[in-house]
């Protein structure tokens, strides 16, 4: 089988989350299998490599790169020469991109059975694929970002009949919205965890989009399929970022040498590797910190929202107990899940998550709340877990895996549990194979 991915963002060439790691790993694991993977995204300015050009029409080329036996498309076009990846007008910026997808692909000869387009970035590809009757399949990776603009302005921008811009086709109260082209024109719509998806089709969860979903779900069109984990790059075993461990003494070095580096008393150490985003709850994990540093030390590595970051700067000035790097720090990431005792994620909703799949397999128990992939990946007898998104119910849940981490076999024995998880990308790819062959029947 021929599959084309569609994204705005691929690993390693460019990234700013988990949408780009995806698209190397879900990929790679398809070529495994035996199927003949393709992955197609915008040639930015400032991208990592150098693809080799393969067409040329004007002032729109396509290159090409190869990564762990996976071919990848990069599509320029004038919109995407300057920096960065994301910017204002980018509803503007992915029209004129994505219009442009199947006539380019098919001018230079790429052939594919079915295409999987990625989140809003690809929800027009997926439109246009619809009208020339190519299979596909469409994933949401966040529902919080839709692509959205007055379609009034908008519309022209995106090459389609003027009989799609209804309330049954991409016109959504008064805006253009990419992301409900790719819900209400894929073949199939699945997102990245099965409690995820049953959330998208609820008022609190759908960001308006709720009645299409549950118009899906009704079809029995929408998935969850849990997203895996790059078990390779995330393997205490041989880790080169960490002191390689396979056993919780060997993690005890990891926490004594993260001690060492921050400059930490003997209290138990809470890491969080995130965004900085009230969609995240780190707003929920600053309003805890002034009860979470009586009995915890905290070393948080993210950037995002500003208020957050300053807040956050300035509780590591004063506090001896908290630590905070900005950035992205791929080294200090893995340090911080195995240096830690516990790991906080008590995010508003989480699509997947791969942090807290990273936690377990580093012995570092999630304390996480019940949503989402949070609640799909996180075992009961390992992680600790709470259901509102408030501070009073994150302390709690902090405070039962207090009661139990200054009792060091208990803790031991409980983390040790999720050492051996397997998170892998074989069952999830299998489960997409069985979707793509679904809607290449029909």
């Amino acid at each position: 089988m021929r599959i084309l991915h569609v994204a705005s963002e691929a690993y390693p060439f460019s990234r700013t989350g988990g949408l780009a790691d995806v698209m190397v790993a879900l990929p790679a694991e398809l070529t495994r299998l035996g199927h003949q993977a393709t992955v197609l995204s915008p040639w930015y300015a400032d991208l990592v490599g150098t693809p080799r050009e393969i067409w040329r029409g004007g002032d729109v080329r396509l290159g090409e790169l190869t990564e762990d036996g996976v071919r990848f498309l990069f599509l320029e076009t004038p919109v995407f020469k300057r920096p960065g990846i994301y910017h204002p007008d980018d509803v503007r910026r992915f029209s004129a991109w994505g219009q442009l997808v199947l006539p380019v692909l098919a001018a230079s000869g790429v052939r594919f059975d079915v295409l999987h387009g990625h989140d809003w970035a690809a929800g027009l590809v997926v439109a246009h694929a619809r009208l020339r009757h190519i299979p596909s399949v469409f994933t949401i990776h966040n529902l919080q970002y839709q692509g959205r603009w007055n379609i009034h302005d908008s519309f022209a921008w995106t090459g389609l009949p003027q009989w799609l811009n209804t309330e049954q086709g991409v016109e959504f109260y008064g805006d253009l919205n990419l992301m409900k082209a790719g819900l209400v024109y894929a073949g199939h719509v699945t997102t990245v965890s099965p409690t995820y998806a049953q959330e998208i089709t609820t008022p609190e969860f759908g960001e308006g989009l709720q009645g299409v979903l549950q118009d899906r779900l009704a079809e029995g069109r929408l998935s969850g399929v849990i997203n895996g984990l790059d078990q390779e790059r995330w393997n205490p075993r041989t880790d080169g970022h960490v002191l390689p461990y396979r056993s919780m003494t060997g993690k005890a070095a990891n926490v004594a040498a993260l001690r060492q580096e921050f400059k930490l008393d003997d209290a138990p150490i809470l890491s969080c590797v995130s965004r900085l985003a009230v969609q995240k709850g780190l707003d929920i994990l600053l309003a805890a910190l002034p009860e979470i540093v009586k009995t915890w030390n905290v070393v948080l590595l993210g950037s995002g929202d500003v208020q957050l970051e300053a807040a956050f700067a300035g509780w590591a000035r004063r506090s001896p107990r908290v630590r905070h790097a900005t950035g992205m720090n791929e080294a200090l990431s893995h340090r911080l899940y195995a240096g830690a005792h516990a790991f906080a994620m008590p995010s508003r909703f989480e699509p997947c998550g791969l942090s807290q799949m990273i936690a377990l397999r580093y012995g570092t128990p999630p304390v996480a709340r019940r949503t989402g992939g949070l609640a799909d990946t996180v075992p009961e007898e390992i992680g600790f877990l709470f259901d509102d998104p408030t501070p009073e119910a994150f302390l709690e849940a902090l405070g039962r895996a207090a009661a139990l981490v200054t009792k060091p076999r208990t803790w031991n024995a409980r983390a040790k549990l999720g050492l051996p998880l397997d998170f892998s990308w074989e069952g999830p790819a299998k489960r997409y194979l069985e979707i793509y062959g679904e809607v290449m029947a029909e």
